[in-house]
């Protein structure tokens, strides 16, 4: 798992990665140092969770991707189906490149049924 992490930070502009279960416990991480892993894991879970509630209140599809943009970077909360994957961008990055290496990640990770 930190071998596909390690590989999607090679990525132009994402400064760390992780994967969370749905519950907040951190599964596998590779985030730069000014992060607190389980801090940004049980963050991941409660906006990932509060957001599918209101989805499932519109009676709306599963959600796919979070995306939050702020000053000093993007975060990026993917669903893989056990869990999230957590990304953490530079504020100026090329989203439509961190989008497509998200998902050929998230495809990698839902092969492998971790």
């Amino acid at each position: 798992m930190y071998q596909i992490l390690e590989e999607l930070n090679k990525t132009t502009g994402i400064t760390g990665s992780m994967l969370v279960g749905n519950d907040g416990i951190i599964i596998a991480a590779d985030l730069d140092t000014s992060f607190q892993d389980e801090t940004v894991g049980a963050m991941a879970a409660s906006i990932v969770s509060t957001v599918q509630k209101s989805l499932e209140r519109l009676k709306s599809t599963h959600l796919k991707q979070v995306t939050i943009e702020a000053e000093q970077g993007k975060l990026f909360l993917t669903d893989v189906g056990f869990g999230i994957l957590v990304v953490t961008t530079e504020p100026n990055v090329n989203v439509g490149l961190v989008r497509l290496e998200i998902k050929n990640t998230a495809s990698k990770i839902k092969e492998r049924n971790f």
